[in-house]
């Protein structure tokens, strides 16, 4: 016998209450051999439904359904330049690749009428007037409705496994840390590419190896940290960033990402001359998108403008530095 449900609901930003998802919770028991050693442990098995997820299958059903009909209904249809079955037989596999195609086989009760005509010919030269016979064929298709009924109600069910007892973790607490589960994944993500690129791996020594990770997880940190600052202020102020997005001059997003806000100051550069009596420094001036990063960021202005003084005391032999 099924538990009960059990609602998950989050906060709205009125106070309110939304319902995300219901669901119920079993638990069983696990063995395995690990080391030749045997283990048993509890794991509790969330049967969640979230109405979204849910919502969003069944309007994808109800519109392959209407699809399948459509087709199914064009496919007898007499029209100039198109190809009909022509035997029962042909008719039966394009029936049956429609509703393969739509995946609703099993919802649709499609009947195949056969009917059969005599048309008379008449003579033409050597050919004597004789009675054609032709068959024709027209498809029915209604849907059942106690099928598509337990279809859906199948929609939205995924099954998630955890080893945390319920008092460290509810089923509700479950589903909202599973919902938050792409922010994790994103940041772990941009370990595998640009700006980070832990891959491809040239050391041999697992300490080396272990070092590497622990150096860039720490830069995984640096940019998570700028991204989500941006995005609080952004949020706090009600407002979108525009300015990231090449060719794109009025783009704007509320969210934006860690790469896109680094790459807004790809081309800064400190140029440092020096003469025999003295010496001349220049630093590319921040751009409006620049000086608004900066902001969101609670940094002033001066932080970057103090490079020009800074680096300025390191000789450069005439050399333009790339920031």
């Amino acid at each position: 016998m099924r538990p009960p449900l059990q609602l998950v609901q989050r906060p709205r930003a009125d106070g309110s209450l939304a319902a995300l998802a219901e669901g119920y919770e079993r638990t069983v028991e696990l063995r395995a051999l690990v080391d030749g050693w045997p283990h048993t442990w509890q794991e509790r098995r969330l049967v969640v439904r979230s109405f979204s997820v849910a919502k969003s299958a069944e309007q994808g059903l109800r519109k392959r359904l209407a699809a399948a009909q459509h087709e199914l209904a064009a496919l007898t249809e007499r029209r100039r330049g198109k190809k009909r079955p022509r035997d029962r037989q042909e008719v039966g596999a394009a029936v049956a690749t429609i509703v393969e195609q739509q995946r609703v086989g099993a919802l649709l009760q499609v009947e195949v009428q056969e009917h059969r005509q005599e048309r008379a010919v008449r003579a033409y030269h050597e050919q004597p007037a004789r009675l054609i016979q032709e068959w024709d064929f027209s498809i029915s298709v209604v849907e059942d409705q106690a099928a598509v009924e337990q279809a859906v109600r199948r929609l939205g069910w995924r099954v998630y496994a955890t080893n945390q007892p319920v008092e460290q973790l509810s089923l509700e607490q479950a589903v909202l840390c599973y919902r938050e589960e792409y922010l994790v994944e994103q940041s772990i993500g941009r370990l595998k590419g640009a700006p980070l690129s832990l891959r491809p791996v040239y050391l041999h020594r697992d300490d080396h190896s272990t070092g590497l990770v622990r150096l860039l997880l720490v830069g995984v940190q640096v940019l998570s940290l700028l991204e989500f600052v941006v995005r609080r202020s952004l949020a706090a102020e009600g407002e979108s960033l525009g300015g990231l997005y090449a060719g794109q001059p009025k783009a704007s997003t509320p969210r934006p990402s860690a790469e896109r806000l680094l790459a807004s100051f790809a081309g800064l550069t400190l140029t440092i001359i020096h003469q025999a009596d003295h010496e001349m420094h220049h630093i590319t001036p921040l751009s409006e998108v620049q000086r608004r990063i900066l902001q969101l960021l609670n940094f002033a202005p001066s932080i970057y403008t103090k490079l020009a003084l800074i680096l300025a005391n390191f000789p450069q032999n005439g050399r333009k530095v790339r920031l």
